[in-house]
């Protein structure tokens, strides 16, 4: 599978969360540690916004492995962001080309994903149908991820995020029983639209793979007042990510299973929980 962070809050390099954690998403790339595969290498993709307000994201994505890519490690150091998301890729059975490396981006939207569909070869001829045919000539690679991406646009990620999440997961998993597919559907997703964040963990068989939250800043702060860095950070900065970005207890919340979060949260609440739909 893959490994994923997203961030939203203060504009940071994205360096200080790529590189410098003690178990930073290029230490992921080599030694997950709660990954279906340790090492993460078949490419790479970062994505963000500028910090500027331009909703128009920009992307990166190469089909190396993260940790030895130079030109990787020469854009974080000089990037800035206050919305961003940053991807290392196991590949579950597709080609390891540039147009299959994550985040997708299609307009102002970023997507990206850890799992799979199961029996996808299965599956992809009545999930691409699906899609509407305006935005199929948009689909380049061959990732089931881009796929559910351009369902979900389909059911109108425009108006609804979680309702379009839902309806794509839906529509997976009604054919995925057509199809004779047990649980067909494993998914922690991450969307954008360069104003807020969503992040999804759910599957089919109720065993999702990690997913874990920071705690708000305010609460990292008075947990640990000697890390100076804080003291910069506003009060709506968190943080997405497949894996703790290290030890220290009180900073990471794992997302329950079949449940969302949106950051920020117009009620404040941590998330909520998903349930598919058919479309």
């Amino acid at each position: 599978m893959c490994r994923w962070l997203a961030f939203y809050g203060s504009p940071v390099l994205l360096d200080t969360l790529l590189y410098r954690p003690e178990h930073s998403l290029i230490n992921q790339s080599l030694r997950a540690r709660m990954g279906a595969e340790p090492t993460n290498g078949d490419g790479f993709g970062i994505g963000w916004y500028s910090a500027e307000g331009d909703n128009t994201p920009a992307v990166f994505r190469d089909i190396g492995p993260a940790w030895n890519n130079r030109n990787l490690r020469e854009l974080a150091a000089h990037v800035r962001s206050s919305l961003f998301f940053a991807h290392v890729r196991a590949s579950t059975g597709s080609a390891i080309q540039q147009t299959n490396c994550h985040p997708f981006r299609h307009g102002r939207w970023l997507w990206m994903h850890n799992g799979s569909i199961a029996e996808f070869e299965r599956l992809q001829r009545d999930l691409c149908m699906a899609v509407d045919p305006a935005l199929f000539p948009s689909i380049e690679g061959s990732t089931d991820s881009e796929v559910m991406f351009y369902l979900a646009v389909t059911f109108g990620l425009d108006q609804d995020v979680p309702g379009a999440v839902a309806r794509m997961a839906g529509l997976v998993e009604r054919l995925g029983k057509q199809h004779g597919v047990a649980d067909p559907l494993q998914m922690t997703v991450a969307v954008s639209d360069g104003t807020r964040v969503w992040a999804f963990r759910y599957s089919s068989q109720g065993k999702t793979r990690s997913l874990f939250y920071s705690s708000k800043a305010e609460t990292v702060r008075r947990l640990y007042p000697e890390l100076d860095f804080l003291s910069n950070v506003s009060d709506i900065t968190r943080i997405v990510v497949s894996e703790p970005l290290g030890d220290l207890p009180g900073i990471w919340n794992e997302l329950p299973e079949a449940s969302y979060t949106v950051i920020p949260s117009a009620d404040g609440a941590d998330y909520v929980p998903f349930i598919p739909e058919l479309p």
